[in-house]
Order: C-alpha cells, then structure tokens, then sequence
C-alpha cells in the first residue's frame, strides 16, 4: 500500500469539505476549490480528518492512490495558507514592475517589454523591481505561472543573467580561455 496515499489528511476547523461522488469542493477563509478524483479513488471523511482509499487493487488504482492524497492535501493547504513562489531577476536593465494587481511588465533585455497578466486566483508581488512573488490557493496554477515567467528568459550559465526562483542554484561555465 502507498506510504503516502494512507496517510490520513488533518482538516482544519476553519475548512470545510464536501465529497458528492467522485468531486471534492474544499472551502476555506482564503477561498474554495474543487476537483474531479478518478472513480478507483475513495475518499472518506471522518469528523476532521479525510483519508484516501483505493477500491481495486489494479496497476493504475495503485498509482493514483498517493496522487490523489496529496493533491487533495494541497487543496486544504492552499484555502488555508496559500502558496507561494519568489522569482529573482539578475541582470544589467532586468526589471519588474507591476501594472495592476494581476499584471506585470518585465523588462529582460529585449527590446520590447514583456507582459504577463495571472489567471483567476494568481496575483502578483513586486516588493523590490528585482523580485517577484506569486501568490495562490491553487499549487499547480502558482507554481505554472511561475514556470511560465521563468521561461522568458532563463538564467544562462555564463553569467547568470535571468529570471530564477529564489531558491535555485545557477551552475556557472567558465568562459573563452584567454591566449
């Protein structure tokens, strides 16, 4: 059995899910979400804590199992805390700015600016015009948004001018050895 699919997922008092057939709808202080679960795939609530169950013990039931508890975990997360993804911006001229609260105009070396604007339940931060923070209940949307704005302009490995998460390590080349 999955490690992770039979851990049982603690519901906060503040949250409140409903399970009707094989949708979940989780709504909490920060907002609400919903999503189809495969019909192999059990859920069952019992008082505060959900757990996930396979009904068949077939390739793909197994492989959904651990899946579906998480994306389901994800859900009660996000209407709780929300996540977040930081994006640094290095280079000579790279900039951010934000035009409204769902728009941005990135400036990344090319001689036109860049627009990008977040879809339903993203925004956008602009703390410093080096910075970028994206904010959501949905993982999968915030995490896509960022993705989506980290491949303007990748961090080249020369010099590292880019856009990059916060977190990540940018492996430098040596450049042309010189005579």
């Amino acid at each position: 059995m999955s490690r992770i699919g039979r851990t049982p997922i603690a519901v906060p008092s503040n949250v409140e899910v409903n399970i009707d057939g094989d949708r979940v709808k989780v709504k909490g202080p920060n907002g609400d979400l919903e999503r189809t679960i495969p019909l192999t795939i059990l859920i069952r609530q019992d008082g505060d804590t959900l757990y996930v169950e396979r009904s068949e013990e077939s390739r793909s039931a197994r492989s959904l199992h651990g899946l579906t508890r998480t994306l389901v975990s994800n859900m009660v997360v996000g209407v709780t805390n929300g996540f977040i993804k930081e994006l640094d911006i290095v280079g000579v001229g790279y900039r951010a700015m934000q035009k409204a609260p769902n728009e941005l105009e990135l400036a990344l070396g090319f001689s036109h600016p860049v627009f990008v604007s977040a879809p339903d339940g993203v925004s956008f931060e602009v703390p410093a015009n080096n910075k970028i923070i994206v904010k959501g209940i949905d993982k999968e949307k915030v995490g896509q948004v960022a993705a989506d704005i980290r491949k303007l302009r990748k961090p080249e490995p020369y010099k590292g001018k880019g856009v990059r998460y916060a977190n990540e390590r940018i492996i430098r080349k040596a450049g042309k050895a010189a005579k």
